[in-house]
């Protein structure tokens, strides 16, 4: 048993000052003076609610697991105060198969500390030309589909797909906008900072393009569509007229390209190389207004972990992504105080998007205990990572 003193609940009524009880894996009672012959958290100051979801994580295995396996991850995942996140499906071998499905969310059964949900890739080895069994992917219990890493480019294959998913209930498609006839040979953001650095850069039209094209199929179509790491205001504006025309469709941010700026990679520092690359000030201006607005639905850490020894190279030779899960929460808290906006944006809508039902519940007697408890005015040094 566990009782939780002094927070600030996230319940369904709204946010309320009370305690909340655990027995088991549910919450038995949210009220006051709560006693309990368990394990005591006091929490004044303290945001209690549903635990946090990640609808983009990589957690390397099957197949490179010297980066990650699903139990770093899910031990960062759950330091972060995430209680689920989504698998992508970019492994070696990829997650193409009902049962490479079946086999990870078993691997996350056995040694996970966090529910673990799992994408399908939308072509067979993402390879980009010929679509999976998607049916059976659905009833192997997958939800997002994506070749995420990779843009399913081909506007025929890309159709097919949209028209299929589109017959599925709960089913989304999520894409990787890269038009990589643009972006090729691109290391940073191409703006004021590659011009000054003298570095190729990949245009925001690399992602915009793909983008605009999507969503003219998703209005032929009907599909539900998911727009992966958003970070240019051009794509903003894309998603936020969509959504006026009454389109099923959402987006993601991450919690890096809401803090900082192409001026971050200044110094060339490897960590700061990711994809979509850090764009302009004006582009992350345009990312925070639209998580606050509404327009883009939740935050995603894209969590890409790699060795220390894999980033500790040139700039120009290290491998896109950075980490995310233990510090998502923190971040967000920086750039948001609305504690509805954090939890609608890291839980709620992020459970409701990749169809957890057991995830991103406001607490209440009966309802999982999936719960987080977050100071958002502690501050702390990272000493160490789990992932």
């Amino acid at each position: 048993m566990i009782v939780i003193r002094g927070g600030r609940v996230l319940t369904p009524e709204g946010l309320v000052g009370a305690d909340v009880l655990v027995e088991g894996d549910v919450v038995v009672a949210v009220g006051s003076a709560m006693e309990g012959g368990g394990h005591v958290i006091d929490a004044p100051g303290c945001l209690v609610g549903p635990g946090f979801v990640d609808v983009h994580t990589h957690l390397r295995e099957p197949g490179q697991t010297w980066k990650e396996d699903v139990a770093s991850a899910s031990a960062a995942a759950a330091a972060g105060g995430f209680t689920a996140m989504v698998a992508m499906p970019n492994t070696e071998p990829p997650i193409d198969t009902p049962g490479i499905v079946v086999e990870l969310r078993e691997r996350a059964r056995q040694v996970g500390l966090v529910e673990v949900a799992v994408a399908g890739a939308l072509t067979l080895g993402r390879a980009g030309r010929e679509l999976t069994d998607l049916e059976s992917l659905y009833k192997a219990g997958v939800r997002l589909f994506t070749d995420d890493g990779d843009c399913l480019s081909d506007p025929v294959i890309l159709r097919a797909a949209m028209a299929r998913l589109a017959s599925l209930p709960g089913a989304r498609l999520a894409q990787h906008a890269e038009e990589t006839a643009l972006s090729a040979g691109g290391h940073l953001h191409q703006g004021a900072m590659a011009e000054r650095l003298g570095i190729a850069g990949s245009p925001a039209a690399a992602e915009e393009t793909v983008v605009a094209r999507d969503l003219a199929l998703v209005a032929e179509t009907g599909v539900a569509y998911h727009c992966q790491h958003v970070s240019s205001r051009g794509t903003v504006a894309l998603i936020q007229e969509a959504k006026s025309g009454g389109l099923a469709v959402t987006a993601e941010v991450t919690p890096h390209h809401l803090s900082y700026h192409e001026g971050a990679v200044e110094d060339l520092d490897p960590n700061f190389k990711m994809y979509p690359p850090l764009r302009s000030p004006a582009d992350r201006a345009a990312l925070r207004d639209a998580l606050v607005e509404g327009v883009i639905d939740v935050v995603a850490t894209d969590h890409a972990p790699h060795t220390e020894e894999e980033k500790a190279v040139s700039f120009l030779e290290a491998p896109r992504g950075v980490i995310g899960l233990e510090t998502a929460a923190a971040v967000v808290s920086e750039i948001v105080d609305d504690p509805d906006l954090l939890f609608g944006s890291l839980s709620i809508r992020p459970a409701r998007l990749a169809g957890l039902e057991r995830q991103g519940r406001p607490l209440a007697p009966g309802s999982p205990a999936n719960v987080v408890v977050f100071d958002p005015d502690a501050e702390w040094v990272v000493e160490t990572f789990h992932s």
